[in-house]
């Protein structure tokens, strides 16, 4: 009835998967989800396992996506790694399944603004860092890592000028947009520093008793999620601080809400199993298309 499963390796996905293709399909299925029709999306809320023994978790995140015949989930581990520790602290398996036999058919493993910031060094900050200066032109670039060392090498394997920070204060001063990817349990960004108007992009602190940005600076921005349900139950940053939700991405989108572009803005990204679904359909896509 099936032929064996299609095996994509990191390379082959980043062959195949393009930001124009994929930003589009992001931007439609996310405003499905919004509307909250669960016959046409089903996703709850991501299924988390502690594994306090060696400080990590296991995440567990399942969508359906009816109309394109999508069904998939993504498991992905976060490890508080050593100081020194040669492994990646978060790493992921996105599964695609038959939606109507249930079998397994593909494997996935592991303008206006100037200046762009990225506190972190880890994976989730070189992808951010690809995604942003390719979609985006910045005249500057500057990184901060806990580790310097780790900030230096993860600079010498990017294209273009790219500056590494002493501190986080002095790589977020004046910086237009501000991506915060670590593995910090208490708030390293401090509302103080961030200029008026400028944009952060926090998708560390994935629990709810971790936090990457203070008090101040969620109070006093204007807060999107991916999913309100997902944010309200798992972000340290939206808990711990009671800031209210402006809007889901989905629902700016369906032109739900207003996208405010003079304030300052956070979007707190806690990654949904829809956006691993259709960038997952779409990689197996483009392979099936030349093979």
């Amino acid at each position: 009835m099936t032929d064996s499963p299609v095996l994509l390796n990191k390379h082959e996905v980043e062959r195949c998967l393009s930001y124009e293709d994929l930003i589009p399909r992001l931007e439609s299925v996310m405003g499905k989800f919004s509307k909250r029709d669960s016959s046409e999306i089903i996703q709850p809320v991501r299924s988390v396992v502690p594994i306090q023994q060696h400080n990590g978790f296991l995440g567990v995140m399942p969508a359906y996506l009816a109309a394109e015949g999508i069904l998939c989930t993504k498991m992905v581990t976060f490890y508080q790694r050593a100081e020194g520790s040669s492994l990646p602290s978060t790493q992921a398996t996105v599964l695609l399944f038959d939606p109507e036999h249930g079998h397994v058919t593909a494997l996935f493993m592991p303008a206006l603004s100037k200046v762009l910031c990225i506190l972190g060094s880890g994976q989730q900050a070189r992808s951010h860092y690809n995604v942003f200066t390719k979609v985006f032109k910045f005249k500057e670039v500057r990184v901060w890592s806990r580790r310097r060392e780790m900030a230096h090498r993860f600079v010498n394997d990017l294209q273009g000028p790219v500056r590494v920070c002493s501190s986080v204060k002095e790589a977020v001063t004046g910086a237009d947009v501000i991506v915060t990817a670590t593995g910090a349990s208490e708030p390293i960004l401090f509302g103080e520093w961030v200029k008026s108007g400028a944009h952060v992009a926090a998708v560390g602190a994935c629990r709810p008793d971790w936090r990457e940005l203070d008090d101040v600076l969620m109070r006093e921005a204007v807060v999107y999620v991916d999913s309100r349900e997902g944010a309200t139950a798992e972000s340290g940053d939206i808990v711990l601080s009671g800031a209210q939700v402006f809007a889901e991405l989905g629902e700016v989108i369906n032109g739900s809400f207003p996208a405010q572009r003079e304030k300052t803005t956070v979007f707190k990204s806690l990654g949904m199993g829809i956006q691993d679904a259709v960038s997952a359909k779409l990689v197996l896509e483009k392979w099936n298309s030349e093979h």
